[in-house]
């Protein structure tokens, strides 16, 4: 009786697929669907794990967008493989991806930031004014860490592990300081300001030797007889002081943010104990007699 009944179930689903020919269509066009979806999963797998090797090689910024591009144009391909593996999605598909004279004008200028961001991502990742891991501070105040690349735009890690997203295009065309271009270590540059009556080589020796104190600072400035730490220089005369300068080297395991807190309060608290004022910036006011009065 179970026999007959999946029979009359068969029979009744067979004649209804004979007579309704665009259901048989969308059944075959799910199943591409779905065996798309697992072959273009599958390559991303295996495509990630590859390229996630090759980034221990070297050039990490390079690597990296060519494997957001490669995934970009596989899914891309992908789509478009699926429009046009049916009679029932074809013509959809012609017009999504060829269109006429109309449609492709507007896609192209809809696409002109697109393509304007792919292209300066590949120049960012072929002359390389940074690599991923590398600290930059742009000339928009923004600072921090890169974390990644796309087609589309670069990854800025900054403080408390938030992310700024800047446009491949815009990042081009921006002046940036990179503290670590082609080195292991990092750095940072500090400015201190003590007084006019101040002893200047005291000064620079308390400052040099509060950095080399710091479990943050490393040798990292290069000298016939090895590396040593960045040297104090009196770089100028301000209105109310002398400007001393130095740059301080640190691993990149260490946040930018807790190397500046542990040299500045290390720094002011040498300065003090020595004798050394921080001048505070004043202003002159003269004042004319008013002589109608």
């Amino acid at each position: 009786m179970k026999f007959t009944i999946l029979e009359r179930w068969q029979r009744s689903l067979k004649e209804l697929l004979s007579g309704q020919e665009w259901i048989k269509e969308v059944f075959e066009w799910l199943i591409t669907v779905g065996i798309t979806i697992l072959v273009v999963v599958v390559v991303l797998h295996i495509l990630h794990r590859i390229f996630r090797k090759i980034l221990h090689s070297g050039d990490k910024l390079y690597i990296r967008f060519v494997e957001q591009t490669l995934r970009t144009a596989i899914i891309l391909l992908a789509v478009f493989s699926v429009f046009m593996s049916s009679d029932f999605t074809e013509p959809f598909g012609r017009v999504l991806f060829q269109g006429t004279a109309i449609i492709g004008a507007i896609a192209g200028l809809a696409a002109q930031p697109v393509i304007s961001d792919l292209i300066c991502g590949f120049m960012l990742s072929a002359s390389k004014p940074f690599d991923l891991g590398d600290r930059v501070e742009l000339e928009d105040g923004t600072a921090g860490i890169i974390k990644d690349i796309t087609i589309r735009h670069v990854v800025i890690r900054t403080i408390d592990t938030m992310d700024v997203i800047i446009p491949n295009s815009k990042l081009n065309s921006m002046r940036i300081l990179n503290t670590s271009h082609h080195t292991k270590i990092r750095s940072v540059h500090f400015r201190f300001s003590v007084a006019y009556d101040c002893d200047v080589e005291q000064a620079m020796q308390v400052i040099g030797k509060a950095v080399e104190e710091s479990p943050y600072s490393v040798k990292g400035f290069p000298t016939e007889d090895g590396e040593k730490y960045g040297p104090v220089y009196f770089i100028a005369y301000e209105e109310s002081s002398l400007t001393m300068a130095t740059t301080v080297y640190y691993e990149p395991t260490s946040p930018t943010e807790v190397v500046k807190s542990d040299i500045n309060c290390r720094v002011k608290k040498a300065l003090s104990e020595n004798g050394i004022e921080i001048p505070y910036p004043y202003l002159n006011v003269l004042m004319q007699k008013d002589i109608s009065s």
